[in-house]
């Protein structure tokens, strides 16, 4: 018996070692693919980005064959979009609050009205 049980155990240990085994080596694939994927993706933002500057290059000669300062028009750009991201976050920040509030006040009813002073 004690040897049959030991052998079973040792069954077991291989089967898990195999399994273990087989993980690895389809992570190692998955990495693999991941590699050559960030590869590929690398190469295609330096083109973008080449491409990019290429192009803004030509938009600012245009812009100064114009008479256009694209200083003054790219910072109101900004300004704009900043403007933007901070009324949507105070948006955000009250439409959050208002649902908090509506939760504290969901989860608690006072039958009581509160001290006015």
């Amino acid at each position: 018996m004690g040897l049959g049980g030991t052998a079973k155990k040792l069954q077991k240990v291989a089967e898990m070692a195999e399994d273990v085994y087989a993980r690895l080596n389809d992570l190692r694939d998955q990495i693999h693919e991941m590699r050559e994927t960030v590869g590929e993706t690398k190469d295609r933002v330096d083109s973008l980005e080449t491409e990019s500057a290429e192009q803004r290059a030509i938009l600012e000669a245009i812009a100064e064959e114009q008479g256009i300062d694209v200083e003054t028009v790219t910072a109101t750009a900004h300004i704009r979009e900043a403007e933007a991201d901070e009324t949507a976050t105070d948006a955000d920040a009250t439409d959050a609050g208002a649902t908090d509030a509506d939760e504290t006040d969901a989860g608690t009813a006072d039958p009581e009205p509160a001290d006015e002073a």
